[in-house]
């Protein structure tokens, strides 16, 4: 059931579910937090409070360890390993005489209180680890806020270049007339410069979707030789432009190099780092 809050101190009041079998420590323990202005909502069973949590996270959970049917261990555990959660903080609640508290720790409780819950003890850990609670969250609200930044940075930054680089391959093809030497050399210093660029905001936009979690990787047996030639062959008019000698230092007489990973991830990975050495390099070779 459900009780309103009393005025709080700040515009959000603190939601805690109270899990317990026991009618008489729910009771004491509602009175002592709702006398602080938090909103408790009680429960007598493991189940119950599952179904509760799944349909509307509370910020804090106060969690009996003897329970009939599903015990506090195992509610903690499910909690902790349903990946949709929100972080919930866990106090169990347990009898002096159990020695089993160290179990609800290493599976993700937070802390315990004993019974009988003494007034001071329990208002201490419960604001404790609301602002452990409130701390998450906002760490949680100011890596999305950057994640959704950097989304429109690179997106925003990304659209001109590409129209840039097509308008400038347009120019280079004589589409508008045909070009003087001057005219086409500018036109190549700024298809490069403009690469640059795309190239960097592709890496940027690379590492927040690894950052985001919205990559997924697609697992393949690559042949590594093969590879590194194809990372070469794309990376040698940019080494001759330069007057550089770009070559691979691999025997095809030698054993099959083969790993498994994303084969277009290696390829990106090897084409910056032999793409940077060429960059790099003023004058000799490049080998791979």
């Amino acid at each position: 059931m459900s009780y309103s809050p009393l005025f709080g101190k700040s515009s959000k009041v603190d939601r805690v579910l109270v899990v317990d079998d026991s009618p008489d420590n729910t009771f004491l323990i509602q009175a002592i937090l709702e006398e602080e202005g938090y909103k408790i909502d009680v429960l007598n069973n493991g189940s119950d409070a599952l179904a509760y949590i799944d349909a509307s996270p509370p910020d804090l959970l106060l969690l009996d360890v003897m329970m009939p049917g599903m015990d506090g261990f195992e509610v903690t555990q499910r909690i902790r390993k349903n990946p949709k959660l929100p972080f919930i903080p866990i106090l169990l609640i347990t009898a002096h005489d159990q020695p089993r508290v160290s179990q609800g720790l290493d599976i993700g409780a937070d802390d315990f209180i004993r019974k009988p819950v003494e007034f001071d003890e329990l208002l201490a850990r419960v604001r404790s680890l609301l602002r452990l609670k409130h701390s998450v969250d906002e760490r949680d609200q100011i890596a999305r806020q950057r994640e959704d930044f950097v989304s429109r940075l690179t997106h925003d930054l990304r659209t001109p270049l590409v129209a840039a680089d097509r308008m400038m391959s347009l120019l280079q093809q004589g589409v508008l007339g045909e070009l003087s030497p001057e005219v086409a050399e500018a036109l190549a210093t700024m298809e490069r410069s403009n690469q640059n660029l795309l190239d960097m905001v592709n890496t940027l936009l690379q590492v927040y979707c690894y950052e985001a979690g919205r990559k997924t990787l697609s697992l393949t047996s690559v042949d590594l030789r093969q590879l590194l030639k194809e990372v070469v062959q794309g990376l040698m008019p940019i080494a001759l432009d330069k007057g550089l000698s770009l070559q691979t230092n691999l025997n095809d007489d030698d054993k099959l190099i083969e790993l498994r990973g994303d084969r277009l991830e290696l390829h990106r990975v090897f084409t910056n780092l032999v793409g940077n050495a060429v960059k790099f390099t003023d004058s000799g070779s490049v080998i791979v």
